[in-house]
């Protein structure tokens, strides 16, 4: 797996993006994520869709490369960790998390996050809700009203760009959404879809590939 990077700078604060959908907050040594969604594939299977079994599994192994990479004390999870019921799929996770007993986790709850706090308990991931501040930057699932006192980090609603070429040829991209106050994280599960339709005022989009990011 290929990690590419891109330093920005938000209310004083510097972030390092890559193009594995997550940032790394290296003042707080702490990496920032959101929407795995874990459970989601399980869930499409018990009702007769079928799902490759390894998505979550390929999801997981992602953000472990990651987190040798980065090597953070804090894992944050911008909300919808989960994404429906208790199934197999959060099995599988409770193993993985094994591995890192050594680094906090953190969850914002977002609207799929239903699972019971006795769960989270038992995983040992702190949760916040509805966010999370910390020194300039407010943490919140759904980004609804800005607080100009802090830089916003958000998740839900799984930014992508729609890049058209000659040809007619027509490619999306996952991205991160960046204006004066706020960044709206890309879904880190590659099992979700591009919303290319919803993009704040000002924005400036770092869209992605395995290679590369485009600034936009």
């Amino acid at each position: 797996m290929q990690i590419i990077t891109k330093n920005i700078f938000c209310k004083e604060e510097e972030l390092t993006l890559t193009n594995q959908r997550v940032f790394y907050w290296k003042r707080k040594e702490t990496l920032v994520l959101s929407d795995l969604h874990i459970g989601k594939s399980a869930h499409f299977r018990k009702h007769g869709i079928p799902i490759p079994d390894n998505v979550l599994k390929k999801d997981l192994n992602r953000l472990k490369q990651l987190i040798i990479y980065f090597n953070p004390k804090t894992v944050i999870v911008v909300g919808d960790l989960f994404h429906a019921e208790f199934n197999s799929d959060i099995e599988t996770f409770k193993i993985w998390i094994l591995e890192f007993k050594n680094i906090n986790f953190e969850l914002i709850i977002g609207n799929h996050d239903r699972l019971s706090a006795d769960l989270y308990m038992d995983l040992n991931i702190k949760i916040y809700r509805p966010n999370k501040i910390e020194d300039n930057l407010c943490f919140v699932h759904d980004n609804i009203k800005i607080d100009e006192n802090y830089f916003t980090v958000s998740g839900h609603t799984h930014p992508g760009v729609l890049i058209k070429g000659k040809a007619k040829q027509k490619i999306k991209l996952p991205c991160f959404q960046v204006t004066n106050n706020q960044l709206i994280l890309p879904a880190f599960s590659l099992f979700t879809g591009l919303n290319t339709s919803n993009c704040p005022e000002n924005c400036i989009n770092y869209a992605f590939t395995d290679a590369a990011i485009f600034i936009l």
